[in-house]
């Protein structure tokens, strides 16, 4: 339950007004759209259609998961295990702390700031029911919007293990959402292939 809508709608608006700086850009409709802009109204989609009973600090979580994430590229990491994980625990940091600053630039209070911070950084995922929505939405919107280029630009035995990654991160909830989403044939086929052994 949204408590002001005004001032939701605000914190939104003040999200995706962030989100237009991206440099990078992504065709979808034959328009070109900046990409994390993008992204979030995915997100929002997504969450809209599995979860329609959101909470608010869950909606607007889903909605900044990837806020200015072009201003910590991964190229300032080293390469290799280490230094993706650190990336992404700086990444999550960074969303969080940036979401903080618009919600009490709206007069949010700061426990439903701390619990949007607490989702955006992943905090308990097996164990937080809203942690878990959230990651369910992240990994829908990965097969339904980016696994296909994906998987053109990597081998099948690649392809294959990040799918069964990415099962595992869902529950079972968000799996049958996943198997309802309408894959090209070659995609199609590497997830079968996935769970088959699963």
């Amino acid at each position: 339950m949204i408590e002001d809508q005004s001032r939701f709608d605000k914190v939104i608006h003040a999200i995706d007004q962030a989100n237009q700086a991206d440099p990078n850009r992504e065709e979808w409709a034959g328009q070109a759209h900046p990409k994390e802009s993008l992204y979030a109204q995915r997100m929002t989609q997504w969450l809209n259609k599995v979860y329609p009973e959101a909470s608010e600090e869950l909606r607007i979580a889903a909605h900044a998961q990837h806020i200015c994430r072009w201003e910590i590229p991964r190229s300032d990491y080293p390469m290799g295990k280490v230094g993706y994980h650190q990336w992404r625990t700086a990444l999550q940091q960074f969303h969080a702390n940036k979401t903080a600053q618009i919600l009490e630039g709206e007069g949010y209070q700061a426990d439903l700031i701390s619990r949007v911070q607490q989702l955006l950084k992943k905090k308990n995922l097996r164990k937080d029911p809203e942690c878990q929505q959230l990651e369910d939405i992240i990994c829908l919107v990965f097969l339904d919007f980016y696994f296909e280029p994906f998987a053109a630009k990597h081998k099948d035995e690649k392809v294959i293990d990040i799918i069964r990654k990415t099962w595992r991160k869902m529950s079972e909830n968000g799996q049958r959402e996943a198997l309802k989403i309408e894959y090209p044939e070659k995609a199609r086929s590497l997830i079968e292939q996935a769970l088959a052994v699963n």
